[in-house]
């Protein structure tokens, strides 16, 4: 199987953890038979050869993009408007996913940028508790609870391809967490820190420009 074919089959068999604490809920799309549609799509249009990617890693997907659509940063605005991937969901817009896309748009283009990179997260479901994104580090239970889940998953993907230098998408919690647990399983040579897309346009919009040339500077650097 080619790269595409092995991230297809890898989420359509992804499983949920299990014991996770009181309130905490699985964000768990991969049950939708479009999201399915729309992850076979994506994959096989981007990712149909035996290349080795550089891993992107996130947080966790939240509710509006990943979490709903099955790919990762990638709402169901940007799927249709940016990708021509047609979806009948709810055109919400993700403050992470038009960071991603505006910043693939200005580096290289979906087309080449997908043949370069391969955009993940530390746990490949999200989490929602009273109706809002939930990160795995936000309670140190869960974060106890779901290594070795996230570890072994991450592990499945790296085997897929993956070039020996990753980038965290956050600079704080999520980098600690990666060197961490890199240190321990050696997934990768090293791992650098990218500012999050969603802490830019949260807290940072009037330097986004500056943020994407950064991106471009780091990434585009790299090969």
């Amino acid at each position: 199987m080619n790269f595409g074919e092995k991230i297809i089959e890898y989420y359509k068999t992804l499983k949920q953890p299990n014991g996770l604490p009181n309130g905490v809920e699985i964000l768990y799309p991969f049950g939708e038979m479009e999201v399915i549609t729309l992850v076979e799509q994506f994959y096989r249009r981007f990712y149909s050869d035996q290349k080795e990617r550089t891993f992107l890693i996130g947080i966790n997907p939240g509710r509006l993009g990943g979490g709903s659509t099955g790919i990762p940063f990638t709402d169901p605005v940007r799927l249709e408007e940016d990708l021509s991937i047609p979806n009948t969901m709810p055109k919400k817009s993700e403050l992470s996913s038009r960071f991603v896309y505006e910043m693939i748009h200005t580096l290289c283009g979906p087309d080449e940028f997908y043949n370069r990179f391969y955009i993940t997260s530390v746990c490949p479901l999200g989490f929602v508790m009273d109706g809002k994104n939930l990160n795995y580090y936000d309670i140190k239970e869960l974060q106890e609870i779901l290594e070795p889940y996230m570890v072994a998953e991450l592990k499945k993907q790296i085997a897929f391809g993956a070039a020996p230098v990753a980038y965290s998408l956050g600079m704080g919690k999520n980098i600690t967490y990666l060197h961490k647990i890199n240190k321990k399983h050696q997934l990768f040579e090293t791992i650098e820190p990218l500012p999050h897309p969603r802490w830019i346009m949260q807290y940072r919009l009037k330097r986004k420009e500056e943020f994407i040339h950064l991106y471009n500077e780091k990434l585009m650097g790299t090969h």
